[in-house]
């Protein structure tokens, strides 16, 4: 008899294919890679390894993940010749009670949906188009990174949407997991729409079944129902849904199809008219069914638990060894019996099965697709890929990978500048001549000086920024729409790995350029709490949109030539700190063992205009937002503390000599008019240094002299610390842009250019160099992100850890600026 031979999945070459024996390992891996369909009896294909050969991608149940070669070797494969040895799991159909499942006795006229479904099942592009919403889509996991809401009319109802997090089973593996299996127990939704990828029928079923497990009335969406047609299968997604009591309607959320039937059904089953919506439970098989009955039995002497959970689905989950679940039946009077009865029936099914009690369930969960899918689906045609693998074999290729992604990155920096330059100059103009024309409409005073060298000068020198944040939200945009930005943390993985971070934190680094705020609460996608603060604490160096209008206006007046190279060494040197700062808290902080990665490539999809539009115009909205509050009070507090006192001690007489010049008939008109506006000019900085500001800024300016910037520079960094573009506002007011109206004026650009110290050592040399302005866009990229950061990352972490962000990124800002300048001098 010829033994049968099981080898590691790690040592299948690309291309060769295995047959799925065992799962070895333990805890939430484990947990994660059966949930993720690595089970008994199921096909695996190797596709290709990553340009530095780890991680590894396969294709399993007609979907695309990758595995690190360290966890690829916990999986046993044989040979498909000899899949047929496997013994399978029975499908033992379903258990109906032939009851329907009704509404509370009180119905009101509004429905409560939540949206619950497997990353890029396409959920987020229902939800928008469902409810008119703008959120923003992403083709990746965790693009819905909290529960989104919405609310809209049908009919005589007013239905409330909640959009949750994008997840592969509401088990406890990550934060996404327990937020949605929280948000369904707690909030108890009227009805759950999960939202299925009919592509990928197999692996998406999963949840559902844990939703029929928790007995609540449920309502497919069977997504993306355009590209199940183009492969010419048959599926009686119909028979499925009598089969499991659950309606299914198809849809194709990106074009709106679907969608009107979707709410209608919805209507129907929230009435109680739908007859499909029964009470079913899943048949596990004997042995499984009658360690669920014990537990049940114990269960129920609890109303307080039956009256809010199915006891069925407590069961389920004390087989799974679900701890959450088990942390929440503490305190009842029968506690230690449930815990005995839990325990014996876990001894018994593992010495039965030979298997983990959670793999058992979830093999059964699988079992029970497959049979349900067989009698229900039939595949005519081989889905074909190759186009799409043709694209992702030169995408991820060994070679070509890395160039593509960095000319891809130097891409976007370099059009963020040459096509939002034209834009920009027509905002710059409009802004101009709106400030112009007041200053020479406007009675002088206190108003006039408010609304033009206040408002105009700080607001206005933010929004001609505008297109060259919405250009580089688009590029982010279309590398998560296209499915790229997993692609992306495939290749990077094993660069990830060797400086301590997680392949997956490399998602919201790269949503940090966008806004560090949504790549800080991007985290959660990351299984491992510590891998979390990590990521967290040095996702501040990814230099976001509100750091951008700093770096083109110093970059446009000092770095004429090579404009996107030096924004692009910007970018790379914030890249490389977090680099570097991720290796020493590695080692001297989070010293631990690795966690495994686990992720889904996602299917290339072309990303739709309104999509892309939608992001961009979001993104926009909450930049003009920012323009229209945070940064228009901080613009007229920074004005109000420059304007006043008024009543100054000159070192001179300005207005006498002024008055000296008017009657002086020796000059010529244009020599008297050069000298009474340099007097002006000389007066007005006078009064700005002895301006409750400019006592702050000398204050503050033994701190800042050794890094080349004066005290102007230094309030401009101060009262960046709520935001980073009122940095550009700051200067535009301190600066004195278009101080006068007359053809002397100059942009802030032209002023930056001319100013010159008025005291210390450096006094009446020129504050901004090339050199000094490089090392102030470092110190803007390195220090204290600003307020909205902080607070996320108190939420996301704690107190302790939003402090030491803050106080470690200044300091390294400092430590930057410093050697920059100093060695910069020298060198030059």
């Amino acid at each position: 008899m010829t033994m049968i031979k099981n080898i590691p999945l790690s040592e299948l070459k690309t291309g060769e294919e295995g047959i799925i024996t065992k799962v070895l390992g333990h805890g939430a891996f484990r947990k994660r890679i059966t949930e993720m369909g690595f089970v008994k009896g199921k096909k695996v294909t190797v596709i290709k390894n990553a340009p530095l050969q780890d991680p590894v991608e396969y294709e399993i149940m007609n979907y695309n993940v990758s595995l690190r070669r360290t966890e690829a070797r916990m999986v046993e494969v044989i040979a498909v010749e000899d899949a047929n040895t496997l013994s399978k799991v029975p499908f033992g159909g379903t258990i109906d009670e032939e009851i329907l499942k009704v509404s509370a006795q009180q119905r009101g006229n509004e429905i409560n949906i939540a949206l619950v479904g497997n990353p890029n099942s396409g959920k987020t592009t229902l939800y928008n188009f469902a409810s008119g919403s703008q959120e923003r889509v992403g083709n990746y996991s965790g693009v819905t990174v909290d529960a989104k809401e919405a609310t809209m009319k049908r009919g005589s109802y007013n239905f409330r949407i909640v959009d949750l997090p994008g997840t592969y089973s509401i088990t406890e593996y990550s934060p996404e997991e327990l937020y949605v299996r929280m948000h369904i127990t707690d909030k108890m939704p009227d009805i759950v729409v999960n939202v299925i990828d009919a592509s990928n029928l197999e692996r998406n079923l999963f949840l559902t079944t844990q939703l029929i497990d928790m007995n609540i009335k449920v309502v497919i969406a069977l997504n993306m129902f355009d590209e199940l047609e183009k492969r010419d299968v048959k599926f009686d997604y119909e028979a499925l849904g009598k089969m499991i009591g659950i309606p299914i309607v198809p849809t194709v959320a990106s074009k709106g199809k679907g969608i009107d039937e979707l709410l209608d059904r919805l209507i129907e089953v929230y009435e109680d008219r739908d007859p499909i919506v029964r009470h079913i439970h899943i048949n596990y098989g004997s042995e499984i069914e009658a360690a669920i009955a014990s537990i049940q039995k114990e269960i129920r002497a609890n109303p307080e638990i039956t009256d809010k959970l199915s006891s069925r689905y407590v069961a389920i989950k004390l087989l799974e060894t679900d701890k959450t679940t088990l942390s929440q039946l503490q305190g009842l009077s029968n506690i230690n019996k449930i815990q005995s009865v839990v325990n014996k029936a876990i001894e018994t099914l593992e010495k039965e099965y030979a298997e983990k009690s959670e793999t058992i369930i979830t093999d059964a969960k699988y079992g029970f697709i497959d049979g349900a899918l067989k009698e229900t689906f039939v595949e005519r045609i081989k889905d074909k890929r190759i186009n799409k693998r043709e694209l992702d074999d030169i995408l991820t290729n060994r070679i070509l990978g890395f160039p593509i992604f960095l000319f891809f990155m130097w891409l976007m920096f370099q059009a963020t500048f040459t096509l939002g330059s034209y834009p920009m100059e027509l905002i710059d103009s409009g802004v101009g001549a709106l400030s112009s024309f007041l200053q020479t409409t406007m009675p002088e005073g206190p108003l006039r000086a408010l609304i033009v060298d206040g408002i105009m000068g700080g607001v206005g020198g933010v929004i001609i920024f505008l297109p060259n944040i919405l250009i580089l939200f688009f590029f982010i945009s279309l590398m998560e729409d296209s499915g790229y930005m997993a692609r992306a943390s495939f290749i990077m993985d094993k660069l990830m790995h060797k400086i301590g971070l997680h392949g997956k934190s490399f998602i919201p680094l790269v949503m940090g350029f966008g806004c560090n705020v949504p790549a800080i609460m991007a985290t959660r996608t990351l299984d491992n709490k510590k891998d979390r603060i990590l990521t967290m604490i040095i996702t501040p160096f990814m230099s976001c949109s509100a750091r951008l209008p700093v770096y083109v206006l110093l970059i446009s007046a000092f770095f004429p030539q090579n404009q996107g190279l030096v924004l692009f060494s910007i970018y790379l040197i914030g890249i490389i700190l977090a680099i570097l700062v991720a290796m020493v808290m590695k080692r001297v902080v989070f010293s631990k063992k690795d966690v495994p990665f686990v992720m889904e490539l996602p299917p290339y999809r072309i990303p739709t205009l309104k999509n892309t539009t939608i992001h961009m115009w979001h993104k926009g909205v909450q930049y003009l937002k920012k323009m229209g509050n945070v940064i228009l009070v901080a613009s007229i507090l920074i004005w109000a503390l420059g304007y006043f006192p008024r009543n100054v001690n000159y070192s001179v007489d300005y207005n006498t000599q002024i008055k000296s010049l008017q009657t002086n008939n020796q000059l010529s008109s244009d020599e008297k008019e050069q000298q009474i506006n340099h007097l002006e000019v000389t007066q007005e900085a006078e009064r700005q240094e002895k301006s409750y500001i400019g006592q702050l800024g000398h204050a503050i300016e033994p701190v800042i002299e050794p890094l080349g910037y004066d005290w102007k520079m230094g309030v401009s960094i101060l009262t960046g610390l709520a935001a980073k573009e009122i940095v550009v506002s700051t200067m535009g007011i301190l600066y004195q842009a278009d101080l006068h109206a007359d053809e002397t004026s100059g942009t802030l650009k032209d002023n930056l250019i001319k100013q010159e110290h008025t005291s210390g050592v450096l006094k009446g040399q020129r504050v901004f160099t090339p050199l000094v302005a490089f090392g102030f866009m470092l110190f803007v990229l390195i220090y204290f992100p600003c307020v909205a950061v902080i607070a996320a990352i108190k939420k996301e972490s704690s107190l302790n850890w939003a402090i030491f962000t803050m106080v470690y990124t200044t300091l390294i800002a400092w430590v930057v600026a410093f050697l920059t300048y100093q060695i910069g001098s020298l060198i030059s």
